[in-house]
Order: structure tokens, then C-alpha cells, then sequence
């Protein structure tokens, strides 16, 4: 993989969590972070690309308020597209202007992560294959998680005339979509299968944005909407069938 860094807009104290985060996916074989380092803004950053082996992209502002670093950024990625060595790119920023970016890594075949915050335009999140929050990393993404993940159990009895939050809504239609895709002989969908559709549809899924540590959780909480199984005794395959809503 090779990971380039926008250190106009993106975290210092986020960087290690980012390597960490990634890694999960592949050997990085690219660190580039790219910037004006004698600016105040980012005068904290030597010690930590050094500590961390990424190679610093100086980038001096030739005209004030033009986007130079994100020029300079562009062009090593397409540079290092066409070397033809790397199966995924890693964008580390919020900036919306590397949609096209990311959007033509993609159209050459290579698996696009997005990292940003939150605040991050939803169109570069979608050109991305996955994208990743800032706030769900490090020490203060865990504390978030851990109150988080578990929530108030559901009562069995639902009045489906009560309106259901309209981000959770989208899920359960995203689920149903899948269920309808997917499903085997036995009216079942792997879990996974069904988390890897949503991931395609929605770069930016994280089980976390709900308040649950996994997919499985939310279905296991809205036992008026899905059926769960095993593949098998010992197994930790998990399957679901849609339930109809009368």
C-alpha cells in the first residue's frame, strides 16, 4: 500500500492510530506526508514523521491560499499509479477536492481507504472503496466505543407505526437489500456478505456510528426484524433471514 498524507487536513496526534488502522489491510510500502513544514501550523510535525519513518513532502506556498500541497500529492499518486506496484492507496485528509483522485485510482483497479473526520463531504467518502473516521481511532475513539456498545436493549414488542431514526432506517433497508441479493438456499445471508455489500454502498459503515461494535449486535437487537443462526455447531459464521413486518 502506499499511504500519502494530507497534513493540512489531518490530525498530528492521529498519525500512529492511522499506520496502526491500516496496516490490518496490507504492508505499506509508501509513507509520504505533504506540506508546508515551516509553517507554524505544522512546526510539531518533524519529530512525529520521524519517529513514525514517513517521508516529509515539502511543499513552500508560491502564491498565499492556493492548494499547492494538494497538487504536489496528486501528482506523486499518479506517479506512483503508473509504477503499477501497489494494490491500494491510503488518502489520509477531509479535503473533498482528492474525490477525483480517489475516483480514478478506482477506475484503474486499485482499492482506494479514505481517511478523514467526520466533517469529511460525503462525496469523497463514496469515491473511496473504505473510509475510515478519525474519531473512531486511538485512545479517545476506544472511550466513544466503550460507552457506546451497549446500548439499551430493545423491547421485543415494537409498534412499527413509531418512527425508527432515519440513519438506522437506511441500515435496515441496506440489510434488506443484501438479504434480497444474497441469501442462499436456505433463505439465509452471511453476515459478512451482508457487511461487505454496506461497505460498498456506504464507504464510511462503521457499526460504531449506531452505537454497536458489530453488525451481528445490531441484528441480534431487533429480533422483531431478523432470525440469526450458526452454519454450525462451534461455528462463528453467523447467517440472517429478513423478517416480514405486519
Amino acid at each position: 500500500m502506499a499511504v500519502l498524507i494530507d497534513a493540512d487536513n489531518t490530525q498530528l496526534q492521529k498519525l500512529a492510530d492511522i499506520l496502526t488502522e491500516v496496516s490490518a489491510y496490507g504492508r505499506i510500502i509508501v509513507k509520504k506526508a505533504y506540506g508546508n513544514f515551516k509553517k507554524p501550523a505544522l512546526a510539531k510535525w518533524e519529530n512525529v514523521i520521524k519517529e513514525l519513518a514517513i517521508k516529509a513532502e515539502q511543499q513552500f506556498d508560491y502564491v498565499s491560499g492556493k492548494n499547492t500541497t494538494d497538487i504536489a500529492m496528486v501528482i506523486d499518486a499518479m506517479d506512483l499509479l503508473h509504477i503499477g506496484l501497489y494494490d491500494a492507496f491510503v488518502l489520509v485528509s477531509s479535503d473533498s477536492d482528492f474525490t477525483p483522485l480517489a475516483v480514478r485510482l478506482k477506475e484503474s483497479g486499485i482499492f482506494v481507504i479514505g481517511v478523514g473526520e467526520k466533517k469529511t463531504p460525503t462525496a469523497f467518502c463514496n469515491a473511496c472503496d473504505q473510509f475510515i473516521y478519525l474519531e473512531y481511532l486511538g485512545e479517545e475513539g476506544k472511550v466513544e466505543k466503550k460507552k457506546k456498545k451497549n446500548p439499551p436493549k430493545r423491547e421485543k414488542e415494537i409498534r412499527y407505526d413509531e418512527p425508527e431514526d432515519p440513519q438506522m432506517e437506511e441500515l435496515h433497508s441496506l440489510l434488506h437489500i443484501a438479504y434480497e441479493k444474497y441469501q442462499d438456499e436456505d433463505d439465509f445471508v452471511k453476515v459478512s456478505s451482508a457487511g461487505n455489500y454496506i461497505k460498498r454502498v456506504r464507504p464510511e459503515f462503521n457499526p460504531y456510528q449506531y452505537g454497536y461494535s458489530k453488525l451481528s449486535d445490531i441484528l441480534m437487537d431487533y429480533p422483531e426484524r431478523y432470525e440469526l443462526k450458526k452454519e454450525g455447531k462451534g461455528s462463528s459464521v453467523l447467517s440472517y433471514k429478513c423478517l416480514d413486518r405486519s
